[in-house]
């Protein structure tokens, strides 16, 4: 079995003990974007899997559309990014 060369480590531990690796990551052609897929992009950019400017170009995000979920996670955490919630802060 041949690993692939990348940049970065292969995997990161989360703070709550759990493993965050590469092939958790969402596919580079994701068009529908759930809560848990956006958490996820959040989580390997902070916690350093991939650069942010990596992830801004794998998913074609705006560095604007990215923030907006960087801050709802800080905010609200995973529930934060689920559309309800969104219109329901709106509101607020």
């Amino acid at each position: 079995m041949y690993l692939k060369r990348v940049d970065g480590p292969r995997q990161v531990t989360l703070p709550d003990g759990s493993m965050l690796s590469r092939a958790d990551l969402p596919a580079a052609d994701t068009r529908r974007w759930v809560a848990s897929r956006k958490a996820v992009v959040v989580q390997a950019v902070t916690h350093g899997l991939i650069t942010r400017e990596d992830a801004l170009q794998r998913y074609a995000l705006s560095e604007e559309e990215f923030e907006l979920w960087r801050a709802a996670v800080e905010a609200h955490g995973v529930a934060g990014l689920k559309v309800t919630t969104i219109q329901k802060n709106r509101q607020l």
